[in-house]
């Protein structure tokens, strides 16, 4: 198997090698920013779903804990909540949309790359003067690398998009909970 991924990588022309380091570096980024985010997300969301509870609870107090606790310093009028929801919302999904933008521009690259082995195939092909369904389908199939590597960054991309947004809709949701009970308590 090291063999053949080797012996691929030292036929591949430098577009075919240069769509496969672009797609690398594409999946190593998603899985930086969605361990970096989810971490960060998990932390905030238990934050926010202990004050809740702390708000609804007998002490009915914020914990200090809370990043809305921290932005709106004891202003519980419903502008400066509301401001302070958005603001933590913003700082909480960047990085997301990158998710988006790889899954859906990485099955492009890998289809570009897998044109251009295509049509680097058919030029080596040009000067032979019978060419068989066995000296076409090799080469072929080795230019199909670059689509699958795209289609495989792409489905981990928009996975791990999926799984972020809805982690940022439940940090909303406990927000606008915690909100909603201040303002109502004045």
């Amino acid at each position: 198997m090291i063999d053949t991924a080797l012996n691929y990588l030292g036929s591949g022309s430098a577009i075919t090698l240069l769509v496969l380091l672009s797609l690398s570096f594409y999946f190593l980024l998603v899985f930086w920013i969605f361990i970096y985010r989810y971490l960060s997300l998990k932390s905030s969301i238990f934050n926010e779903k202990k004050s809740l509870d702390s708000l609804t609870a007998r002490n009915a107090s914020i914990s200090p804990l809370s990043a809305l606790h921290k932005c709106a310093n004891n202003a519980n009028t419903k502008e400066i909540l509301h401001a302070c929801e958005l603001n933590i919302i913003k700082e909480a999904s960047v990085g997301i949309s990158w998710l988006s933008i790889i899954a859906s521009t990485s099955p492009f690259i890998g289809l570009f790359g897998t044109v251009v082995g295509i049509l680097e195939s058919f030029a080596k092909f040009s000067s032979h003067s019978k060419v068989g369904f066995s000296v076409i389908a090799p080469a072929i199939s080795e230019a199909l690398v670059a689509t699958a590597a795209g289609i495989f960054v792409a489905i981990f991309a928009y996975t791990f998009h999926q799984i972020l947004t809805r982690k940022v809709y439940e940090l909303n949701i406990y927000l606008k909970a915690q909100s909603e009970i201040l303002i109502a308590k004045g």
